[in-house]
């Protein structure tokens, strides 16, 4: 059995990142590929009684990458492609973006651990898409927004993302860039697929 295709898509709250995968999912589907997305990440902490968005914790995020990458090798069993809604970066992003919110520093230590498990994970993804923050764009009603913090979790994702130089594809609100990450995941896919 061969490892599948992953494609991790990360970015701050109502950037379009579930739809996008939702999107690249059917697209994937209907070249006969089966795909396994996962997804639920910050229910399941909440349930678990940890503290989420602007109110993260070290142990929260730890949560959050650990089960992340839980989720994504449950999901590979007999996939072609694992679709992971918020690569293991993104936890830590939301964890630093909390810490400014919160006008707090961790401990070096312990921002330096959570940053290394989240970067063991990089290599595995096959194609990493980080949505960009368009603020005309409406806010889901699902998520309790506070517009500081989103704009703080945008800015550490594309930090992180920079600073680590970690391979990624920026996606924008635009329906042209939305297409084109679409379209460089399903070339990805049905080229590896033909191999």
């Amino acid at each position: 059995m061969t490892d599948p295709i992953r494609i991790g898509v990360l970015g701050t709250y109502s950037t379009g990142k579930t739809l996008l995968l939702k999107r690249i999912e059917m697209e994937l589907r209907g070249h006969g590929l089966t795909v396994a997305r996962t997804s639920g990440l910050g229910k399941r902490a909440a349930a678990a009684g940890l503290p989420k968005m602007q109110h993260h914790t070290v142990a929260s995020t730890e949560w959050i990458i650990a089960q992340g990458i839980a989720d994504e090798i449950t999901a590979a069993q007999g996939a072609d492609v694992v679709l992971a809604d918020r690569a293991a970066i993104d936890a830590v992003a939301y964890f630093t973006a909390a810490m400014e919110y919160r006008g707090e520093r961790p401990r070096r230590l312990e921002r330096e651990r959570l940053r290394l498990l989240a970067s063991t994970q990089v290599p595995k993804y096959d194609l990493l898409l980080a949505t960009v923050l368009d603020e005309s764009v409406p806010v889901e009603h699902k998520h309790s927004h506070d517009p500081r913090y989103r704009r703080l979790v945008d800015a550490h994702t594309h930090s992180l993302l920079a600073d680590d130089v970690v391979p990624h594809r920026r996606v924008t609100s635009e329906p042209d860039s939305q297409a084109h990450g679409i379209e460089l995941a399903l070339n990805l896919c049905l080229k590896e697929a033909v191999v």
